[in-house]
């Protein structure tokens, strides 16, 4: 792909959600090069192996880049990062607040020598504010920005399935961002910093709540949550689940007409005990018959009945099958799966490269730099690469 052909990336990031962003570039064009320290590199090589031989998220989230090794506690690897920093458009990293600076290679420092750079910072909780140097992961994010208080029941909150802060609150947010800093870029000749925090970019899904932020309402008890008989889930006879999303009348009582239940059309928005005992009716019909057959049952109707895809049957979905989001990296020793970016599919992507082993590009990207072999051999000596 080739909307961002031309554009230079160095990744400082780890794990998942500067990895994920960066996979996001290279899909469309960009050049990635992944910047891994002289010791451990990125934790997710060793702990990302899915125990079956069908994934590794490593791989997965890697593909395509280049890779390099550089000890940013030496005066080399900084000088050798700088050089790197005057032909690139965008910089991103994932440390706590400040690390960038103290080795020094924070904006202020990249920006005296390159003014057209795009500089991302992902984070927790942002440059600034009383948590900004606290550590934390995806759960304390969801928990502090309001998206694990509205999920679950009443007695407890229920740990999502998906790092939502991590890929929402950070990837996507930050994805975001430096498409607005490319732009301004282009416009004015000039970069910009990016402070994402990953709390920031949650509470925009606290856009539904905006209304309710100063009332009582307890988790549980929002439409949206669970506690409504037409926006649920529900279980089938064969132990698997289907979701029903007959939020607007009409669905509700085309729903209600197709499983011979008008009894109940006054019943959509149901609370308390009266949802209980709704739920419980809508729920016996459901138990009535196997998942696929009440799939068959739906099929031609709009009464918002979808499947529940578990982790298994995710991949032969015949709409994700035919989005085309799901890929493959082929090596000589394996087979993975991977993701494509959600933003653009408009031209096609070839055959993808393996994840690069822990510095592999190291020599080629100095010389590129303008480095000679001497000179590379010289910083090696020094543990600076």
């Amino acid at each position: 792909m080739t909307l961002l052909n031309g554009i230079r990336v160095l990744d400082l990031t780890r794990l998942l959600p500067g990895p994920l962003l960066t996979l996001y570039l290279v899909d469309l064009g960009a050049e990635v090069i992944k910047i891994e320290d002289t010791e451990q590199g990125d934790y997710l090589r060793w702990m990302s192996l899915a125990g079956n031989g069908s994934g590794n998220l490593f791989e997965a989230l890697n593909r395509d880049k280049k890779g390099i090794k550089l000890n940013l506690k030496t005066p080399e690897g900084v000088e050798a990062f700088q050089r790197l920093s005057r032909e690139a458009d965008i910089i991103v990293e994932g440390f706590r607040p400040g690390v960038m600076d103290k080795l020094g290679v924070g904006y202020d420092a990249i920006k005296s020598i390159n003014p057209a750079i795009v500089y991302c910072s992902v984070s927790g909780y942002g440059k600034d504010g009383p948590y900004a140097g606290k550590a934390g992961h995806d759960l304390n994010y969801i928990g502090v920005a309001g998206s694990l208080g509205v999920t679950g029941s009443k007695d407890k909150p229920v740990i999502p399935g998906v790092q939502i802060g991590d890929i929402a609150g950070g990837s996507i947010t930050a994805f975001g961002a430096i498409m607005l800093g490319l732009y301004h870029k282009q416009k004015t000749g000039k970069g910009l910093y990016l402070d994402i925090s990953m709390v920031d970019g949650l509470i925009s899904f606290m856009a539904p709540y905006l209304p309710y932020l100063k009332t009582d309402l307890k988790r549980g008890e929002m439409e949206l949550t669970g506690s409504i008989p037409c926006y649920n889930v529900y279980r089938t006879r064969d132990d698997k689940f289907v979701t029903l999303g007959a939020l607007e009348p009409k669905f509700w009582s085309r729903f209600l007409q197709m499983i011979n239940r008008m009894d109940l059309i006054e019943e959509q928005l149901a609370k308390g005990e009266d949802f209980k005992r709704v739920y419980n009716e809508v729920q016996k019909v459901f138990l009535s018959k196997t998942r696929q057959e009440w799939l068959e049952f739906f099929r031609d109707e709009d009464v918002c009945v979808e499947p529940v895809n578990e982790l298994d049957e995710l991949l032969d979905d015949p709409h994700i099958k035919h989005r085309g989001m799901f890929d493959y990296i082929k090596t000589e020793e394996d087979k993975f799966i991977t993701i494509r970016n959600p933003f653009y599919k408009g031209e096609p992507q070839g055959d993808h490269r393996r994840a690069p082993l822990i510095g592999e590009h190291t020599v080629e990207i100095l010389k590129q730099a303008g480095y000679t072999d001497q000179q590379i051999e010289e910083l090696k000596k020094k543990k600076a690469v």
